[in-house]
């Protein structure tokens, strides 16, 4: 409806629920700008390419001692088919590692533009109007008075943990072609798959954050759900959080672990023997 003098009085009290509305708004609107910028805009790579060449000359000095070591294997073992068959297959796995730590750059970079791609074409799914205070009736007028400072942080949480995350994706780059060189390397190979799950971790979060939140605004359509907006909105973004710093650090921290008891029990077992 158009307010003009004819009926600007019946005007006034659209006005001000809109004046209200847009002031509640005001200080969510950055942080959910930034939110959807960080879930759905690319990772840019370039900011550690000059990095990740350092990193590929040094693991291609490598490249021609592993080739000679796989060709001695390969002439000492005689007539033995299994020696032999093994020395092919680390000769073959040599190969797949150059060829792999070499296109390491663009392979990254089609993995996080797939992970962006999924994320932004989930968030489109969502209404604009579910990350807004709305007032569209008593009980959600009364909660989201109470409850918009605490979804204002938490919404500053998630920017923080998303930026975060941003950081970790962008230096991921770097370490890309650590992990698939340790990968290939059979005493390290588990430190190799430790370097690759985190980064494939970090680089698909924001695919599980997108689809979160379309869930939960899935909920609203359900009446029951509609009565508490803002407590569907703040459990969102709260296990949103969770979910990434889980994801992040616990299960990194306990792979971690893992690898490190894993590595220990190897050493002493070749210890033993020796002894």
């Amino acid at each position: 409806m158009e307010c003009g003098i004819t009926n600007f009085a019946s005007c006034i009290p659209q006005l001000f629920y809109d004046f209200i509305l847009n002031l509640l708004n005001a200080p969510l609107q950055p942080l959910l700008f930034l939110v959807k910028n960080l879930l759905t805009e690319p990772v840019n790579l370039n900011l550690f390419s000059s990095l990740w060449a350092i990193i590929i000359y040094v693991i291609s000095l490598f490249y021609g001692l592993l080739i000679l070591y796989s060709g001695f294997n390969f002439m000492i073992s005689g007539y033995d088919a299994v020696k032999r068959s093994k020395a092919k297959d680390w000769l073959r796995n040599i190969l797949v590692m150059i060829v792999l730590v070499q296109a390491s750059f663009f392979l990254y970079q089609i993995f996080v533009d797939m992970g962006s791609l999924l994320a932004e074409g989930t968030i489109g799914l969502i209404k604009d109007s579910f990350f807004l205070l709305t007032l569209d009736n008593l009980s959600n007028i009364g909660l989201e008075l109470i409850f918009t400072g605490f979804y204002v942080i938490i919404l500053l949480l998630t920017v923080i943990i998303l930026t975060l995350r941003y950081i970790i994706v962008a230096l991921g780059v770097v370490f890309v072609p650590i992990g698939i060189f340790l990968y290939f390397i059979p005493p390290l190979s588990s430190y190799g798959k430790l370097i690759l799950n985190f980064l494939g971790i970090c680089v698909f979060l924001v695919f599980i954050d997108a689809l979160i939140l379309l869930v939960s605004s899935q909920l609203l359509t359900i009446s029951i759900f509609q009565n508490f907006k803002i407590l569907v909105m703040i459990s969102a973004f709260l296990l949103i959080d969770i979910t990434m710093f889980y994801l992040m650090f616990f299960s990194a921290i306990k792979s971690a672990f893992k690898t490190a008891e894993s590595t220990a029990g190897t050493i002493g077992a070749v210890a033993k023997y020796f002894v």
